[in-house]
């Protein structure tokens, strides 16, 4: 393609992510389905051109979203623009679904990052202490109702158990900023799937869940923050924050690789469908339990390619 119909094709994509745009500001009716478009247009000239041309794109869409949205919009702008680029660029070079799905995750903590630092620089928000405010408000209005209905003394105990518990979740903003963007590289990656398929007549698409499988690397990362859980760490400092966190997204991460063992297996040995669905729902209900059981299998999967084994067994 010469580079008169790149610019073409790159000015009305360009053109489609600002209107998008412009819809999820001010038509509140349709702002979350316009939201979930916006990587959209990012994604597919990068599928197309690569990450090079896409950086071009990026700038104008950065420049008339402040145009046209005010400076406000930048941080979206730059979100979707970074993650779009990351999960285009990927399906572009032909990467598995799931390794393409990862690449978007870096893309949008990156954005995150940004409407964290934006905020806190530019628009003199603190967003951490925007977070607190909420949660002490929480806590202020459970006191207040358990106060309404004269369980305030009988319930204490379990008000200053809610106190910690809602304190800590401050200290788990970098895990969530994780979840966020799985999540929002999962759907964007989705929905371009299909306008991808759709445009260019290609069948692209996630494989089966039992076939998720995830680098071995991941065991590594997690067993280093485990062996520092055993030293006892000011619960305040940046280590303890670093490690708590790992721990969180590392360990989520392991057991949805169980919970695709689990599926595998059925699979394999020709079970029934009820199995992984049962096993999704007493990891959900009994977490307790079946979480850390459910984990142990992932590890065991990654680490000694347990699917790989049990194949090698059936033939």
């Amino acid at each position: 393609m010469n580079q008169s119909k790149i610019l073409t094709e790159g000015a009305m994509l360009t053109a489609i992510y600002i209107i998008l745009l412009l819809i999820a500001a001010f038509v509140p009716v349709i702002t979350i389905i316009a939201t979930f478009l916006l990587p959209v247009p990012f994604i597919t000239f990068a599928s197309r051109h690569n990450w090079k041309p896409s950086l071009s794109m990026f700038g104008v869409a950065v420049i008339l979203s402040i145009l046209f949205a005010t400076i406000v919009s930048l941080p979206l702008t730059v979100l979707m623009g970074l993650g779009g680029i990351m999960l285009g660029s990927a399906i572009h070079k032909k990467l598995p679904a799931y390794e393409t799905w990862g690449r978007g995750t870096i893309g949008f903590v990156v954005g995150l990052l940004f409407i964290f630092v934006f905020s806190q620089f530019v628009l003199q928000v603190n967003l951490m202490n925007e977070i607190d405010q909420i949660l002490n408000e929480y806590v202020q209005m459970v006191k207040e109702l358990m106060g309404q209905f004269g369980f305030m003394d009988q319930a204490e105990e379990q008000i200053e158990l809610l106190e910690q518990q809602i304190g800590m979740l401050s200290t788990l903003v970098p895990a969530g900023i994780a979840f966020i963007a799985i999540f929002m590289a999962f759907i964007a990656q989705w929905v371009s799937y299909k306008v991808i398929n759709r445009l260019d007549s290609k069948d692209l698409g996630f494989p089966p869940f039992r076939m998720l499988r995830l680098p071995v690397s991941l065991i590594w990362i997690y067993f280093f923050a485990l062996i520092f859980t055993f030293f006892e760490l000011d619960p305040s400092s940046t280590l303890y924050l670093a490690v708590n966190n790992v721990m969180i997204v590392a360990g989520m991460l392991m057991t949805l690789q169980g919970l695709s063992f689990i599926f595998f297996y059925a699979h394999l040995k020709n079970k029934s469908k009820a199995l992984p669905v049962v096993s999704v729902i007493l990891t959900i209900l009994f977490p307790f339990f079946f979480l850390y059981f459910v984990r142990l299998l992932g590890i065991i999967d990654i680490g000694f390619s347990l699917r790989d084994r049990i194949s090698k067994g059936k033939k």
